[in-house]
């Protein structure tokens, strides 16, 4: 049987009515003053720090940067900027010093005590181009890459073969030439030989040029032979001339000029030549620029057709001769 609900019963509905002095429980909940939520408590804390971490480190790179330029640089590398180029001291001193050593046709005297020849062309066209004077400074073969590295000249413009040993030592610009070893030999000692294995034996002797690739093309090559060494290459010559040697070996084309000059005592075993290597020029280390003005401007010659008009005269002609007999 249904009762009808009167009006002095409640709503199962309406809200519940809070007790006197108590907060109604349908009202929302008071936030306490401050963040909205807990997250935003999380993120205000989060960036605090990561505000403090960067100042930090802000501070300790300002500090780092501070104590090294207290820190003295050593002599070597705070000179380094300043130290001018052998370039640019030759140009202030208006003479650019070259080191060399005579060898045929490469540099030599003529009839009157002049320096001629191809390295001596190649000398003074570089310096002319610079506009300064040529001082050719002669100098034992030997000794010539200590000379440089004392400062006794700026440059060695001197036939000399770029070699792993010797860049060691010295810088070597690109090639502007290239060479190779051939061989002169003695028609009483040798005659008949007509190969490099008929010199590779213990009594044949082989005369070179102290301190030049020869030395080391014999000893590749002829390593049976006994080689024999002098300081000037007239006298390795003279030694295969006067019977003393079995051959001489040396930078083409010097053999077959030594053979034409001498047609009764020498002969020519090879043709051609057995080696090949690239000439530079020879500067001391550490001289970038100096560097980079000699291979640019053995480019601009050579490009400009210099560099081989100067080879087929000294190399492919004997119009020179004249001037030293």
């Amino acid at each position: 049987m249904k009762t009808a609900i009167t009006e002095n019963h409640a709503n199962l509905n309406d809200p519940i009515p809070a007790p006197p002095g108590h907060a109604n429980l349908n009202d929302p909940i008071p936030v306490p003053p401050g963040p909205e939520n807990h997250m935003d408590i999380f993120r205000t804390t989060r960036e605090t720090k990561i505000r403090q971490l960067n100042l930090q480190y802000f501070m300790l790179v300002m500090f780092f940067a501070a104590a090294a330029l207290l820190v003295p640089y050593p002599a070597g590398i705070a000179g380094a900027s300043e130290k001018e180029s052998t370039i640019e001291q030759a140009l202030k001193r208006g003479v650019l010093k070259v080191g060399m050593s005579t060898f045929v046709p490469w540099a030599m005297q003529d009839k009157t005590g002049r320096l001629i020849g191809f390295e001596i062309d190649v000398a003074t066209r570089l310096a002319a181009d610079m506009g300064v004077k040529v001082e050719f400074v002669p100098t034992k073969w030997s000794g010539i890459i200590p000379a440089l590295l004392m400062g006794k000249f700026d440059v060695v413009i001197g036939g000399m073969g770029i070699l792993p040993s010797r860049n060691l030592k010295v810088n070597f610009s690109i090639p502007y030439d290239y060479t190779g070893m051939s061989m002169t030999a003695s028609k009483s000692l040798a005659g008949g030989f007509d190969s490099l294995e008929d010199f590779n034996h213990k009594d044949v002797v082989i005369a070179v040029r102290l301190g030049s690739t020869a030395v080391s093309a014999v000893r590749k090559y002829l390593p049976l032979a006994e080689t024999r060494m002098f300081d000037d290459e007239t006298q390795a010559y003279q030694e295969v001339i006067n019977g003393r040697a079995h051959a001489v070996v040396g930078s083409a084309p010097t053999p077959a000029f030594q053979t034409i000059r001498h047609p009764d005592k020498l002969f020519l075993p090879l043709s051609g030549t057995f080696t090949k290597e690239p000439i530079g020029f020879a500067v001391r280390k550490n001289d970038f620029d100096t560097l980079n003005f000699l291979d640019n401007w053995i480019r601009y010659v050579d490009a400009e057709g210099w560099l081989q008009e100067r080879k087929e005269y000294w190399f492919e002609t004997t119009e020179w001769e004249s001037l030293i007999k």
